[in-house]
This record gives structure tokens, sequence and C-alpha cells, in this order.
């Protein structure tokens, strides 16, 4: 087979028609460069060059052979340079996993920072709760998965990832406009509250902060969509509580920070350890830029990353991340 660099070689000396010039150009040795001219004669079974008593002289077949390999050489290049860029994260390929509702207030922002970056760069984007995203990540089939865990209910993460904190949220009482009720838990005991599916982590987060107020909630619808829960507490139908990112502020809504021990959820980046994509870093980072600094409830996460450990537990659902 036909090497390149001794294609590269031919070329420069039929180009400057020297042994002594190509290996000046080229960073070689004359006599490197008769060595390689002489093996390329061997592997092609051709006369390359007439040797003359002051010098050289390019033969046909040489310069045939110089044209035939222009195409390969060209193509060769291209591919060294994007494999370059492919190296250094100009290019490439990553799938990010995101639970909903960072998907509809973190993830739209980020994505377009990182598109101005990494114009090149190719994301893919997927759906899920923590459990289906990190079955996904596991599997090699997402590069980054968005995940979180509530103060009242955490988690353990799988030995083999590593965890990269993006922000803390507030938990937040969530209450009609004009409807009288109070802001401390223990004064809510005979409300209706409006919660997600049972055995989520934001229902048994609930269920926990009621019981240190002492009393049991009473709940009176539960559904898995921020949009859902918002609604029903503005038509004055309960209250209910939930996380930073699922509260967006309107006029028929009251909201107040819970002031409880570990009322709060912690959203962070998961990724393999092992991972190589050189687009990880910057996503990453991209990531942590994009939660917003100036809003209410919201608490960006030191600069710190951290390893975690443990076993996956718990169950996905639609929009059970609330």
């Amino acid at each position: 087979m036909l090497k390149p660099p001794h294609l590269l070689t031919l070329k420069a000396v039929v180009h400057t028609g020297s042994f002594a010039l190509a290996a000046r150009d080229l960073g070689y040795t004359a006599s490197a460069i008769s060595q390689q001219i002489s093996a390329l004669e061997k592997d092609t079974g051709l006369v390359l060059f007439e040797r003359e008593a002051h010098g050289i002289r390019a033969t046909a077949a040489a310069r045939h052979l110089v044209d035939l390999s222009t195409r390969v050489l060209t193509a060769l290049d291209d591919l060294d340079h994007q494999v370059r860029e492919l190296a250094t994260g100009t290019t490439g390929r990553l799938a990010l996993g995101s639970f909903p509702t960072a998907g509809v207030r973190l993830v739209p922002s980020a994505l377009s920072a990182f598109a101005s970056t990494h114009p090149r760069a190719r994301i893919q984007l997927e759906e899920g709760e923590p459990d289906e995203l990190l079955s996904a990540l596991s599997e090699g089939e997402l590069d980054v998965a968005l995940v979180y865990e509530y103060g009242l209910s955490p988690r353990q993460w799988p030995e083999s990832l590593a965890q990269y904190p993006l922000l803390r949220e507030d938990l937040v009482l969530l209450r009609a406009v004009g409807s009288g009720i109070g802001a401390e838990l223990p004064g809510l005991a005979g409300q209706r509250w409006i919660t997600s599916r049972e055995g989520t982590a934001g229902a048994l987060s609930l269920t926990r902060l009621c019981a240190a107020a002492g009393f049991a909630a009473q709940v009176a619808f539960r559904s898995n969509n921020y949009d859902v829960v918002r609604e029903l507490v503005g038509t004055g139908l309960g209250v209910a509580v939930v996380p930073a990112l699922g509260h967006e502020p309107g006029d028929r809504i009251d909201a107040v920070r819970l002031n409880r021990p570990s009322a709060h959820r912690t959203v962070m980046a998961l990724h393999r350890r092992e991972n190589s994509n050189p687009l990880l870093g910057a996503m990453l980072r991209t990531l942590r830029a994009a939660v917003p600094g100036d809003q209410p409830y919201l608490h960006p996460a030191a600069s710190a990353q951290r390893p975690v450990a443990g076993a996956a537990s718990g169950s996905g659902s639609s929009e059970s991340d609330i």
C-alpha cells in the first residue's frame, strides 16, 4: 500500500526539482528524501526520477502519479483537519438529557449560548425523568443528564457518575391572590392541597414538610404538570408547594419561600466519569452559566465539582419532577 508521506515527498521533489530543496521545505535530510523516493519506486514498480550528473529529472510516470495522488492527499488533509476539530470540540456530537421543568426554564438558553460558541457541533436533546435518564446515561446513549433531588427526599447516584451542581431551588408556597391564606405551614392544616402523583419525590417532600409542621396534608388534586398545578391554585382550589423552577410569577398567584429546614431542591448535571467527549466540559460550563442569577428563589451553584456515590433509586413519570 502506498504511504501518504511518500506521496507528499514525491510532490515536493517534482515541484522543486531537487532532493535538497524538497528536504529543506519538508524538514528532512536529503538522504531521507532519497530513501523515501526509492521506497516509493519499489512499492510502485515505477522509475520516478532520472538521475543525472548535476541533478534529477522527473519522469512522466512521476508527474502522472503526482496528479493521481492530489485528490487523495487533499482528502487526507481534510480528514486530518476534521479530526483535529473533533478532538478540540469544534465539531462533534453531544447527547443531553433533561427533566421537563429544566427543559423549559434552563435548557433553551443554554443551548442557544452553546450554539453561538460551537456552531458546528450537533446537540441531541432527550427528555425524561431522572431514572429514565440514568439508564440512558449509563448505557452511553447520553453524555449529560440533568437530574434533581429534594432536600427532604435525598437520592444516591451510581458510583460511575460524576456530579456537576447547577443550582438550588427554594420550595415556595403558592396561594391564590386575595385568598387570605397564611404563609406559615402550621396554619395550613385545614387547607386543600394540590401536589403531584403519589410516590413522586415532590409528593413525598410535601408529606414530610407537613408532618414536621404537625399535620397531614389533605390532598384534593394531583397533577404532574406545573402548569396545571398553578392553574388550580390560581382559581382558588387549593394551595401547593413547588420548587422555584416550577413557579411562574403571575397576577393570580402569591408565592412565598418556605422557611423550613431542607425546603429546597438541588439540580445537577451527571456524566460518566470516563466520558472523554471533547464537548462535555464546554456544555457543563454553559449549563451552569445559563442559571439565572437575578431571580428570586434560585441560587446558582458554586464552581466546585464533586463526585457522587451510591445506587440509583426511585421512579419516573411524565412530569414528576414536582
